[in-house]
C-alpha cells in the first residue's frame, strides 16, 4: 500500500533528493543503456550483454566493484566522437527512458517542486546516461559520477569521487559545503539499501519500492514506504 508522504516547510528551504534508478524510473537507466547499444549492434553484442548483466547482478547483491564497473561501461564513450554518442544518446531516451518515466514520479516531484523545496538527483550511474534525464525531469541539481573529457572528447575514465554508496555522502557533504546549504528538513528517496548510508542521514528517508533489504530496514526503523508504480 503506498504510503502518504507528508511534505513539511521548515524555516530553511528543504533538500528533496532523489535517486534515480528505480526509484524515479520504473527501470535501471545503466542498465537499459547497455540493453541499448547491444539492441542496435554497438557492441558485441553477446560478450558485452552478459558483462552488463554480471555487473547489474552484482549491484542488486550490494558487491559491485565500482571501479571496475566504471572502466568497462566508459570505454565506449572514449571510442566514439561527441555527436555519434548523443545522437545515440537521443534515441536512447526515446526508446528506453520514455517509457520508464513513471507518472507518480513527477507527481511527487511536482509537489516538492510546488513546496519551493530544492531538487536533487543523486545517482551512481554517470553523467553522460543520467543528464539529458534530469533535465527531461526538470531537475537541474545533479550529483552523478562524472566521466573525464579532454580536448572534446571522453577519455574511458572517471574524475572525482564515484557517486555510488558512502560515495553519495561524500560528494553531497562537499556539495552542501560548496553552497552553504544543510540537510535540515531533508528528503532521500531511494530503492536500494546500497543508499542506506545517505538515507540514514536525512530528516525524512523514504524507501521506495524497495529491495527486501532496505524494505527491512525501512521497517525497522519505522520509515516510510512509498511506491510509484501505480
Amino acid at each position: 500500500m503506498q504510503a502518504a508522504i507528508p511534505i513539511t516547510r521548515e524555516y530553511t528551504v528543504p533538500l528533496a533528493i532523489f535517486d534515480l534508478d528505480n526509484t524515479l524510473l520504473g527501470g535501471d537507466s545503466d542498465h537499459s543503456w547497455g540493453e541499448f547499444i547491444v539492441q542496435n549492434n554497438i557492441v558485441d553484442a553477446q560478450a558485452y550483454q552478459a558483462q552488463n548483466d554480471r555487473f547489474f547482478n552484482d549491484y542488486l547483491a550490494g558487491r559491485l566493484d565500482i571501479e571496475i564497473y566504471l572502466n568497462f561501461c566508459l570505454q565506449l564513450l572514449a571510442e566514439h566522437p561527441q555527436a555519434q554518442l548523443d545522437e545515440w544518446h537521443g534515441r536512447f531516451m526515446a526508446e528506453m527512458i520514455e517509457p520508464i518515466i513513471l507518472p507518480q514520479a513527477l507527481t511527487l516531484i511536482d509537489k516538492h517542486r510546488q513546496a519551493g523545496d530544492t531538487l536533487m538527483i543523486i545517482t551512481a550511474t554517470n553523467r553522460f546516461i543520467t543528464g539529458p534525464i534530469a533535465a527531461r525531469l526538470g531537475i537541474d541539481i545533479l550529483l552523478a559520477t562524472e566521466c573525464e573529457t579532454a580536448e572534446g572528447r571522453y577519455t574511458g575514465r572517471t574524475t572525482d569521487i564515484p557517486c555510488f554508496r558512502e560515495g553519495k555522502v561524500t560528494r553531497l557533504e562537499r556539495w552542501l559545503v560548496e553552497n552553504e546549504e544543510s540537510l535540515d528538513g531533508s528528503y532521500f528517496y531511494s530503492d536500494s539499501h546500497n543508499d542506506l548510508p545517505l538515507l540514514s542521514m536525512v530528516d525524512h528517508p523514504v524507501a521506495v519500492d524497495p529491495d527486501d533489504t532496505l524494505r527491512e530496514h525501512a521497517q525497522k526503523h519505522g520509515w516510510p514506504v512509498l511506491s510509484l508504480r501505480g
